[in-house]
């Protein structure tokens, strides 16, 4: 598998994981809001688990389908892998992230990066091969509103 779409998938992961689950929380009882400080330490340790499973299931597809180490998957593996590991870990990054709720007085910045990562989830879902080209990057901007956030896990290639 080329170090390209290791790369770009872990950094979609990272970014994923923390604008997804940037939402702030409906929940009355929720009494306790995070500094945006505890929300970047959370977020990122997040990602960083998120990045580890990618990497994990990227290796076990791999050794699976006998992909050599150096070789990238054929195009229908690397829609497989987005399909089966990379999207439902966004998923669930995003879960995770949303539950910890965006800190007061960020919730526009939050929504923003929110925003930006649903879309670019949805164009994953929708044409997978996106990810591949090399002329695109279809997480760049939820990255780059993540790195501009502060966090330095989520968002990084």
């Amino acid at each position: 598998m080329s170090k390209r779409l290791i790369v770009l998938l872990a950094g979609v992961v990272a970014i994923a994981a923390v604008v997804a689950g940037c939402g702030s929380s409906d929940d009355s009882s929720d009494t306790t809001a995070l500094t945006k400080q505890q929300f970047i330490v959370q977020a990122d340790a997040i990602c960083k688990k998120g990045n580890n499973e990618i990497d994990e299931g990227f290796e076990s597809f791999a050794k699976e389908n006998n992909i050599p180490q150096n070789q990238e998957p054929s195009k229908e593996q690397g829609k497989e892998l987005v399909e089966t590991v990379l999207v439902p870990n966004l998923d669930t990054q995003s879960e995770e992230i949303r539950a910890l709720g965006a800190p007061s007085g960020d919730e526009d910045e939050v929504s923003a990066m929110l925003d930006s990562l649903d879309e670019s989830v949805e164009e994953a879902e929708d044409d997978p091969e996106a990810l591949f080209d090399s002329k695109s990057d279809p997480f760049a901007k939820p990255n780059e509103l993540a790195r501009d956030y502060g966090l330095k896990v989520c968002g990084q290639e």
